[in-house]
């Protein structure tokens, strides 16, 4: 934990630029961002890096074609430069992808109307993937026989992107960005409200691992709560002109579905898109689309049921899938930007997904409404600009804060990783090369996880059984991912608990050694603490 009580210490003493509040993709990339152009930052979050919202998204990196039905053309054209920015600035991490979607009789619209939106979709994104194709139904079971086309009168099938790994490790990668930028960051630290002093920003702060109480201090405070932003807005006594609606989605984790690398887009029962979404050896199926009164949200037997009677019925499966199939569930909600006079009267599935900023210029208070992962960097860029307008002068106002390293330093990694023999090391059941993998996980830091192979071999074994992370990853971890629970490294900054279940990772022996590695002489406090809150699968349950 010594990094995390060293950023710890920095809070207490340091007066910063700017304090952001919330750690979620906006926060992250603002942090980044800001930090990067060499301002003195401080991130906190009550919880995790990306523990809310920002680790329950469906991990696609996507222009938004749907909102192509309500005719928010700028919002789609917006994102899908978006999307293109990520894919070239992130290339082992956000990756091009096909989508194959089927329309059933009746539907509102015919599939070759859809198909030409497609086109306009593909145009709109400035032709940057690959050409969408219209398809009968003969041609969609051609490209995957697992989907039903019995009620089906065509389909299409387009490109969009997704994310490699996960979004919550996604949204680290900003965090540990701004980390080497200079900033403080800390999570489960908890801000109870702000106020102003004769120079700037005084928040009372509670760090949630200890319960101590401290102060912070900034010039600008940035409320990027996500969906509590109106309610830390109330502490801080700040009135703005939105405020949010929320939206819940859940997911479900089960075995996968299909060997084919492509995502199987549906329109359920209701009219709403429905995923089935790669996710390494398994399957991610969803969404709701589901109005809620407050962000705090649980999934329900009602949402269960929805999504798997409605994949059950576009897939021809050698059995339905049942509760005893659900390895992991994702519940969040979506945080909708609303302006404050809009009233309730607008159809809630027509709500804009698109971001809004609110600013106090006399306070110098920022508030952040809405946000998608695709629109990350713009969120990143409009911050900065917003900060220099506070009067906030920057170092660096045009340094780059974001993408992969040189394409000169991954070939000079591969290279390395080739003489060492390090893809002959890759287990049978991993979907790509360790050399890529790691890369794309780690750049530059991958350099050092090859001397520690070099020096002792035993760093490049697996860990923990079923997963495909090393002993040196661990170890990597423990020293630079601020992996304060258990919970935090199996849930955000890797996706096995999504993949694993519970009952599997408690009989893990790896995992015992896992956490002597993370946490030293508190490992058996935290694999029962992981244990006593984790929730039982449907599967487990069985």
């Amino acid at each position: 934990m010594q990094l995390r009580d060293a950023n710890l210490q920095r809070l207490k003493e340091e007066h910063f630029d700017v304090l952001i509040i919330g750690a979620g993709i906006n926060g992250a990339a603002s942090a980044a961002a800001l930090a990067g152009k060499g301002a003195r930052v401080a991130l906190i979050d009550r919880g995790d890096f990306a523990g809310e919202t920002s680790q329950h998204s469906s991990n696609l990196v996507w222009g938004g074609i749907k909102y192509m039905e309500s005719y928010d053309f700028s919002l789609v054209r917006k994102l899908c430069k978006s999307r293109n920015h990520l894919i070239r600035s992130f290339p082992s991490t956000v990756q091009e992808i096909r989508f194959l979607t089927t329309i059933d009789r009746g539907f509102r619209y015919h599939p070759r109307m859809l198909w030409a939106g497609t086109w306009l979709y593909w145009l709109m994104g400035n032709a940057f993937t690959r050409l969408p194709r219209y398809l009968t139904p003969k041609g969609i079971n051609r490209r995957e026989p697992l989907v039903d086309t019995r009620a089906a009168i065509g389909g299409f099938e387009y490109s969009d992107a997704y994310l490699h790994d996960n979004d919550a490790r996604f949204v680290y990668s900003f965090v540990r960005s701004a980390l080497d930028y200079g900033a403080a960051a800390a999570n489960y630290v908890e801000s109870r409200g702000a106020r102003r002093s004769d120079n700037g920003w005084v928040v009372d702060a509670r760090d949630n691992q200890s319960g101590e109480t401290f102060s912070l201090r900034a010039g600008i405070i940035i409320n990027a709560t996500g969906p509590w932003v109106d309610d830390h807005n109330a502490l801080s006594r700040q009135t703005t002109d939105h405020h949010h609606a929320y939206s819940k989605g859940i997911h479900l984790i089960v075995p996968r579905l299909s060997e084919r690398q492509r995502v199987l887009a549906f329109f359920a029962d209701d009219g709403r898109l429905f995923f089935a979404i790669p996710m390494g050896p398994r399957t991610c199926i969803g969404t709701t689309d589901t109005k809620e009164e407050r962000p705090e949200v649980a999934i329900s037997d009602a949402d269960i049921d929805f999504v798997l009677d409605n994949i059950n019925k576009r897939l021809s499966l050698k059995r339905p899938l049942d509760r005893s199939d659900i390895i992991a569930t994702r519940c969040g909600v979506r945080p909708l930007a609303v302006k404050a006079n809009a009233g309730n009267g607008r159809d809630f599935l027509q709500m804009s997904r698109k971001h809004a900023i609110d600013i106090n210029a006399t306070e110098r208070h920022i508030s952040i409404f809405g946000g998608k992962l695709t629109d990350c960097l713009n969120v990143g860029e409009e911050i900065v600009r917003e900060v220099q307008r506070l009067g906030l002068e920057l170092p660096q106002p045009r340094a780059r804060w974001y993408g992969e390293p040189s394409d000169t330093d991954r070939r000079e990694f591969l290279h390395q990783a080739s003489l060492l023999g390090l893809d002959e090391r890759t287990p049978s059941s991993s979907s790509e090369p360790l050399s890529k993998r790691l890369w794309r996980r780690y750049g530059l830091n991958a350099f050092d996880m090859l001397e520690q192979i070099r020096q002792d071999p035993r760093q490049g074994e697996l860990l923990i059984e079923g997963t495909e992370y090393l002993r040196c990853e661990l170890e990597h971890a423990a020293r630079r991912e601020m992996i304060t629970r258990l919970e935090d490294f199996l849930r955000r900054r890797s996706k096995i608990a999504l993949v694993v279940d519970t009952q599997t990772l408690h009989g893990s022996p790896g995992l015992d050694e896992a956490a002597r590695i993370l946490f030293g002489d508190e490992a058996q406090e935290r694999l029962e603490e992981y244990f006593a809150s984790a929730t039982p699968t449907s599967r487990e349950r069985a």
